[in-house]
């Protein structure tokens, strides 16, 4: 074992000292350390990303070599930054100096015409009309009705007890369908989120399905989820030709040759709307979890909410749809989703690949190596956010909290590639506040832990022990 042991550690330092070299000829890498061969240092960055507190990873590596380091994750030499500066100059540079890459499973599930993987003029095009579906005026005009309504629909049928994450992805699950497709909760809706699910399992696991039997349910999952947006596609094409159709969603802005859409392939409609379900499903579903969960163990902060949306509530009445002016004088609850936003850390961080030899903080990143710009890193550090891993709220009241949130907050994202449906995130996590917490009072029912890898979750999924408010009733209790 000693024997294997130094071996591995002999070919270690050569690979890294080659490595080296070979960026000497070019410019300065940052300082760090390649970990072995072939597996690097990602069985310590899944080690810690499995625990409530990855932060050691960063820490122990920034305070070593600085917030700019080498390191070898996922099969590759990896730049690591968890500078803002750095991140923002990653970000900003994209079709210039970086290009996105994602590990091959992820590719290979979403699919080479996914908005993720999408580059140039495509992307940009693709982009674009993401955008312009998911902007404030097409969420107040159109959607914000339906989140609403799909919210108190699932609210209805919960009883005492209530899985919160799996509640949540219900909802964030059918009111994405809705907004691609116009598809209602149905049998259909449920057999396409079930092999959904299966889809995501395997984001980060080996791609090869003889050593992963994960990766090929995954696989065989996204060929059925595939199929069945195929077979809506062409359908809603065929209406489209016929002029039949009178849908105003994602789907028919892709097909509408007059509204920027048009003159996609079936193939590059499915693997877009498959990426988008995605982002709209997962990553806000779990930010309503945690939201809930952060709240619960912040009393004062969930008693300043309840107050906020009460007063909504006698303002708008009982059984009325919630209004855009509503959202709007919703203060302290965009202060809840910020804080939400900063220590969920959702995204941990995004992996880019340089096109060309780029400097950085007085190093040079070699032309193709990958770069994950920490987002994670970041909000978490002291030095940004004072009291950096407190659920404080209060502290976007006046950004005081923040030593720059232009630079230093950026839970969507940044530059070409920043997240297109930022807003429409905040306005389903705000209107799902607003009816959770005017119509039930609740409490933990069990211990549960969050963790960070292979996604952002709670372990048990948040069980909670609910009670219905009754109309009238005092909003002391949570």
């Amino acid at each position: 074992m000693f024997v294997f042991t130094l071996i591995l550690s002999l070919l270690s330092l050569t690979i890294f000292v080659l490595l080296r070299s070979r960026a000497r000829r070019r410019g300065r890498l940052p300082p760090g350390n390649l970990g072995l061969p072939f597996i690097g240092e990602t069985l310590q960055l899944i080690s810690a990303y499995k625990t409530e507190n990855p932060e050691p990873f960063i820490d122990d590596r920034v305070a070593r070599y600085g917030s700019v380091f080498t390191t070898h994750l996922f099969g590759e030499p990896t730049v690591f930054s968890a500078d803002p500066e750095a991140n923002r100059l990653i970000l900003q540079n994209e079709g210039r100096l970086f290009e996105s890459s994602y590990p091959g499973s992820i590719s290979n599930l979403l699919g080479r015409h996914s908005l993720l993987l999408m580059r140039g003029s495509l992307h940009k095009r693709m982009h674009s009309l993401t955008m312009s579906f998911a902007n404030s005026a097409i969420i107040r005009d159109h959607l914000l009705l339906d989140i609403d309504r799909l919210v108190r629909l699932n609210m209805d049928a919960w009883t005492a007890r209530v899985l919160l994450m799996e509640e949540a992805k219900k909802i964030t699950f059918q009111l994405t369908v809705k907004q691609l497709m116009s598809f209602d909760p149905c049998e259909w809706t449920e057999n396409l989120m079930k092999e959904y699910m299966l889809v995501i399992e395997g984001f980060f696991t080996i791609p090869l399905p003889i050593f992963s039997t994960t990766y090929r349910r995954a696989i065989q999952a996204r060929g059925k989820v595939a199929e069945a947006l195929s077979l809506v596609v062409r359908e809603r094409r065929r209406e489209t030709e016929r002029g039949e159709t009178s849908k105003n969603d994602m789907l028919a802005a892709l097909l509408d040759e007059q509204g920027g859409g048009g003159g996609f392939s079936d193939e590059e409609i499915v693997d877009f709307m498959l990426a988008l379900l995605v982002a709209g499903y997962e990553t806000t579903s779990t930010i309503m979890t945690l939201a809930v969960k952060f709240l619960t163990e912040t009393p004062l902060a969930l008693a300043q909410l309840k107050d906020e949306h009460e007063e909504i509530r006698v303002k708008r009445g009982e059984n009325e749809a919630l209004q855009w002016e509503d959202y709007k004088s919703m203060s302290f609850t965009q202060c809840v989703v910020n804080e939400t936003l900063r220590v969920a850390n959702i995204i941990s961080g995004v992996f880019r690949r340089a096109i060309t030899d780029v400097t950085i903080k007085g190093y040079t990143i070699p032309k193709g190596w990958k770069v994950f710009a920490s987002l994670r890193g970041v909000h978490m550090d002291h030095h940004h956010f004072k009291d950096a891993r407190i659920f404080n709220p209060w502290r976007w009241q006046n950004s005081s909290g923040a030593t720059s949130t232009i630079s230093t907050f950026n839970p969507f994202g940044g530059g070409p590639r920043r997240c297109p449906g930022a807003e429409l995130a905040r306005v389903e996590l705000s209107v799902f506040l607003h009816r959770l917490v005017t119509q039930f009072s609740w409490e933990a029912a069990e211990q549960d832990k969050l963790v960070f890898f292979p996604t952002t979750r709670t372990q048990k999924r948040y069980p909670i022990s609910i009670r219905r408010l009754k109309r009238g009733e005092a909003e002391g209790e949570s």
